[in-house]
């Protein structure tokens, strides 16, 4: 599941037109709402020996759920950015140009970036192409793979962008970008010279937060004309039939384990425990605190919850995830995450930290509404 992506319950309609005609009355067209592209996991990877090194991992090591959409017609402040920032539940803020620009005689959305802190903002399929973030930061512009196709752009070669200058930039490639209405990213460079619109919007992620005090607090700093839009959605589903056999990826591994050895609870939160913890066996330690594998246990809590599951040979492997995944959800289970009311207690047994029950929750309900 390493290139599951995020996305966000799409907005309502009536928010879509208030923040296109209030980016409209600045001169940009931009409209955010993230994209609900759902996208097939890999297969698993082999099991590894019980002593084999962590897997390599790719330069991508986080991914950051927003919670929050400001749309800032006239772009939000350096000053207000920062308040933003100092908002209790606040992890991470950042914000991007925008506007409504020509390429090539078509009217395009463009995003003026710097690539390496928006890249952790991208669907994870995205963020782990390291040709399009390098393509991006050389000079580069992406696009959609929509607006790709609808352009029939070829990479390598050279298009005429045209805001308030023109800059004639190679198409280095295209992939999700995790916000529909949006057909390119430029680099925050290029975005300069292209006179867009500076903080036009801004993402905030605050998984510690209760969603009406941040939302609050947020619009308290943000302009009068500006808008604040919620990205959380709602509900997990829970499966009590599943395919059986050995499960074949990730998906397959959540969903049965969770049926199989926690019936009740959604497979969402264990996918996303495997994401936060490790992105799904790209880094699986040691942690600081020691911590192993996939599910990134520590060998203590290991040695009373490993099983060996789904026909897998030996002891019990915290480095294999057909034994790590069986074994996460069998703990859980038994701190009451089988229940609605059980379950926030449960992920915080996992981690004993409010952020992460929330964080582990919202990106539950991303999984959901991709693959439920």
């Amino acid at each position: 599941m390493r290139r599951l992506l995020w996305h966000r319950a799409p907005v309502t309609a009536a928010t879509g037109t208030r923040m296109m005609r209030a980016l409209a009355a600045a001169g940009a067209l931009v409209v955010l709402v993230v994209a609900a592209t759902a996208m097939a996991y890999p297969p698993l990877p082999a099991r590894p020996a019980a002593s084999g090194t962590a897997a390599s991992a790719s330069s991508y090591r986080q991914i950051i759920l927003p919670d929050l959409l400001v749309v800032a017609p006239k772009g939000l402040s350096a000053a207000q950015v920062s308040r933003i920032g100092a908002l209790s539940g606040v992890r991470s803020v950042i914000t991007a140009d925008g506007a409504a620009i020509k390429l090539g005689g078509h009217q395009v959305n463009v995003l003026g970036v710097d690539p390496a802190q928006f890249r952790s903002w991208t669907p994870l399929a995205t963020a782990s192409d390291q040709g399009l973030w390098t393509a991006l930061a050389t000079g580069r512009f992406v696009a959609s793979q929509d607006a790709a196709r609808r352009l029939s752009l070829r990479r390598g070669v050279q298009y005429g962008l045209t805001g308030a200058a023109r800059q004639n930039l190679v198409f280095g490639g295209s992939d999700p970008l995790g916000v529909s209405g949006i057909d390119v990213l430029v680099s925050n460079q290029s975005s300069a010279a292209l006179g867009l619109i500076r903080g036009v919007v801004a993402l905030v992620s605050a998984p510690g937060a209760g969603l009406a005090g941040l939302t609050s607090a947020v619009r308290a700093v943000a302009g009068s004309g500006d808008s604040v839009v919620s990205l959380r959605g709602q509900q997990l589903p829970v499966q009590h039939s599943v395919p059986g056999g050995k499960p074949a990826s990730y998906l397959q591994l959540f969903q049965q384990s969770a049926a199989k050895y926690c019936p009740g609870m959604s497979w969402t939160v264990l996918a996303a425990i495997g994401q936060i913890e490790s992105g799904d066996g790209a880094n699986v330690g040691p942690s600081s605190a020691g911590a192993l594998g996939p599910m990134q246990f520590l060998p203590s809590t290991w040695a009373m919850w490993g099983i060996s599951a789904f026909g897998e040979p030996g002891p019990p492997n915290i480095m294999d995830p057909y034994d790590a995944v069986p074994s996460a959800a069998r703990m859980l289970c038994a701190d009451g995450a089988g229940t609605p009311a059980g379950l926030s207690g449960a992920i915080y047994s996992y981690n004993h930290a409010t952020w992460y029950v929330n964080e582990v929750l919202a990106l539950a309900r991303q999984y959901a509404q991709t693959y439920g």
